[in-house]
């Protein structure tokens, strides 16, 4: 029954090989973007890299895991499909909270520095 769910996606697609394509087209996008906002004064050239690098694993998880999913609809497991949809959605939320962890504990140096 579950070939019957089955999409023509094309031929399968290399997950890895898509990671890293993805990874460099989001950085050159989220480091184009962040530039321009550095540019402009509205963050320091250190968000700017964690802004862009955080933006660049996110892309790579997420374009990877669309990839992984696409290929196993075209296999027809969609329960495969959508635990790569599933994996991917965690890669990208588990990526922020661990940037919003980073960035407390960098606010909190700087804080602990200004009190000197």
């Amino acid at each position: 029954m579950l070939n019957k769910l089955a999409i023509n996606t094309g031929a399968p697609r290399n997950v890895a090989g898509h990671f890293i394509s993805a990874a460099i087209a989001t950085s050159i996008v989220a480091g184009a973007l962040n530039y321009r906002r550095y540019e402009n004064a509205e963050i320091s050239k250190s968000e700017l890299v964690n802004d862009t690098l955080k933006k660049s694993l996110q892309g790579a998880i997420a374009t990877s895991s669309a990839i992984a999913t696409s290929n196993y609809i075209g296999q027809g497991k969609i329960m495969h499909a959508m635990t790569a949809m599933s994996v991917g959605a965690m890669g990208v939320y588990g990526t922020q909270k661990v940037y919003e962890k980073l960035e407390l504990q960098v606010n909190k140096n700087k804080e602990i520095e200004d009190a000197k």
